[in-house]
């Protein structure tokens, strides 16, 4: 028996809803390979920001500071290294790195080779996490929940002495817990520095106090370095009178949405200062006592397992550290 148009119809329905469906289940998946496809594009498109910062005494010539930050290298990572070793191209007076440098064991050889001729300019490093543990598979999803003091440190240890090791015979300054001096053309230049705060290995006791006292007391320049801006860091370091912070760990949020930028720092400083140039306090002026300039580095790499970027490209920054602007006489 042939069936009606009133029987047909429901079958037609169920067609269409399917059809409906069905395509919408591949526009989403197609929407989600490409962009999951541009997210591992962005995290290969290495950048050199360039900051200019007033530091310096009046009259200063300006002084050439190349930040680097979470590198997160693995030794075939070919073109990471190839632009690791264009960045002697950029003629800094002074090299900051603040850690996070290895994602293998057997990477120190080749970021060493790759860092070349940086290696002889003047340089001050700390370590992070990622210096000390070898990676491990984690959901990505976990960073934007609140922090639950869990870290990974039940993975291997990655050859962290020997990377300090190589950056002490290099004459780059080891920062761990410490304050110190350097003389940069002709300018002296004292630093404070701590152990992974991320970790809890930072020992703000061992660099706490005026910066201005003893070591710093004739200083051009008074800089905090730390891998981890977290605000425990930040707040003494400013208290002290530090004229700047120079810090990464962040990678910026590394997954950004547009508009709204980051959606997490992965430690206690807010999202909106994520990476750039900006004061701590948020809401203070350079003319305010216990406030800092402080920098963060969105850095140049990512975990191993998630090599992912979006709105964030990974970057090393090239600061200027330029005279402070005169009093108005008024």
């Amino acid at each position: 028996m042939a069936l009606s148009a009133a029987s047909r119809r429901p079958t037609s329905s169920r067609r269409t809803i399917a059809g409906v469906v069905g395509g919408g289940l591949l526009g989403s998946v197609a929407a989600g390979a490409a962009a999951t496809a541009y997210a591992a594009w962005e995290a290969r498109q290495y950048t050199l920001r360039e900051v200019s910062v007033p530091l310096l005494p009046p009259g200063a010539r300006p002084l050439r500071v190349l930040h680097l930050s979470d590198i997160h290298l693995l030794p075939t990572q070919e073109r990471k290294l190839a632009w690791l070793r264009d960045l002697a191209t950029t003629a800094p007076d002074l090299v900051v790195d603040t850690g996070d440098n290895l994602s293998h064991p057997d990477a120190v050889p080749a970021l060493l080779d790759a860092l070349g001729d940086l290696l002889a300019v003047p340089g001050v490093h700390v370590l992070g996490s990622n210096d000390y543990f070898a990676p491990s598979p984690r959901n990505p999803l976990r960073y934007l929940l609140p922090d639950d003091g869990r870290r990974a440190v039940a993975t291997p240890h990655l050859p962290w002495r020997r990377l300090r090791d190589a950056f002490a015979e290099a004459g780059w300054v080891d920062l761990t817990n410490r304050r110190d001096t350097l003389l940069v053309r002709d300018l002296r230049l004292t630093f404070a520095g701590v152990d992974d705060p991320h970790l809890g290995y930072d020992d703000l006791d061992a660099v706490a106090g005026p910066a201005r006292v003893g070591m710093g007391a004739d200083a051009d320049v008074l800089l905090g370095v730390t891998h981890a801006p977290y605000l425990r860091v930040l707040d003494q370091f400013a208290y002290d009178g530090y004229d700047a912070v120079i810090a990464g760990h962040t990678h910026g949020g590394q997954v950004c949405l547009p508009f709204k930028g980051a959606l997490t720092t992965n430690c206690d400083l807010d999202t909106a200062r994520a990476k750039g140039l900006h004061r701590h306090p948020a809401d203070s002026s350079p003319d305010d006592p216990g406030s800092s300039w402080l920098h963060v580095s969105a850095g140049l790499g990512t975990s191993p397992y998630v090599r992912l970027r979006t709105f964030c490209r990974p970057e090393a920054t090239l600061l200027t550290l330029t005279p402070k602007p005169l009093p108005d006489p008024s």
